[in-house]
């Protein structure tokens, strides 16, 4: 796990723009993939939030939070052992990591809680 942060090199100013553009893939993916699902298969309205629809977009939406919260974390990690430029970058980039984690879940929350295709 380490070794694979350490490949990222998470000091790189890249990443101040890769956990926003992972959060917005996310957000197409899943609410696409919401209204593709509820056109070709949508659920009985009277099975509530737990149908197929609503655990895949929950699997889908905790893969991606966990992804962006390893990142910050991974980030965090490395800014302790670096200064100047190089630190700022890895703080940013964690901020950044984690704001686009927390915008998963507080966009995912609607999603898991209400029934699909209403």
């Amino acid at each position: 796990m380490i070794a694979t942060m350490e490949r990222l090199h998470l000091t790189h100013p890249l990443h101040f723009i890769v956990g926003l553009t992972l959060w917005s893939v996310w957000f197409v993916t899943v609410y696409g993939g919401h209204a593709v699902a509820c056109a070709v298969i949508p659920p009985d309205p009277e099975q509530g939030a737990f149908t197929l629809v609503n655990a895949m977009l929950l699997v889908v939406s905790l893969a991606a939070a966990g992804l962006l919260a390893t990142l910050a974390w991974g980030c965090c990690r490395i800014a302790k052992h670096h200064q100047g430029r190089l630190l700022f970058n890895a703080v940013v980039s964690a901020g950044l990591y984690l704001f686009s984690a927390l915008g998963v879940v507080f966009t995912a929350m609607p999603i898991v809680g209400l029934p699909p295709c209403l």
